[in-house]
């Protein structure tokens, strides 16, 4: 005895002719943008950290769109507290990075040293590779808004916290060393 099947109808995608993609109308706007700034932490010995700070843009008059020198101020400031000692931050060279605002900042902090990356590079910077592999699996994502994309990038950053072996190997593939050489 053969096994009986359900009868499926296929049926064209709602709103399009079979053969033609169907297109949604939305407006131009957009609904919003999210930021997020993050420290890969590393102490010799010690597990891997990720700290990391969202800001959402919606898109309001007068509203920056992205980090200010304040902004990166209090996530070194977080930092330096979990941490709970001096902080060595090895920066690139975004222009809120090297503002005399953020110079300014620095210089207050006497438990920070920063040093800057050369002018492109990315591949020594292993925040890049947390945002490439938090991208990745944003790809085919759709959020019904700004907040639920908060929400789920969040998410995304929270797992990769609690897998410090994952950080240990974004700081592994810029080929830093941690342990510098005897004089």
């Amino acid at each position: 005895m053969r096994p009986v099947r359900p009868c499926v109808r296929r049926r064209p995608a709602r709103g399009g002719r079979r053969g033609q993609t169907p297109t949604v109308a939305v407006s131009g706007k957009g609904s919003g943008r999210v930021s997020v700034a993050g420290l890969v932490c590393v102490r010799p010995g010690q597990r891997g950290r990720l700290i990391y700070r969202t800001r959402t843009h919606r898109g309001r008059k007068g509203e920056r769109r992205s980090f200010a020198e304040t902004d990166y101020a209090a996530l070194l400031d977080a930092a330096h507290q979990q941490l709970g000692g001096p902080v060595v931050v090895i920066w690139d060279n975004l222009n809120t990075h090297v503002s005399a605002a953020m110079r300014e900042l620095v210089a207050a902090r006497d438990w920070l040293h920063v040093i800057r990356l050369p002018a492109y590079a990315p591949d020594l910077n292993p925040a890049e590779h947390v945002w490439s592999h938090v991208k990745r699996g944003l790809g085919n994502l759709i959020v019904h808004g700004v907040d639920e994309l908060v929400a789920v990038v969040k998410n995304r950053l929270r797992r990769i916290q609690y897998r410090p072996e994952l950080i240990d190997a974004f700081l592994a593939h810029t080929g830093l060393e941690l342990d510098p050489a005897p004089p």
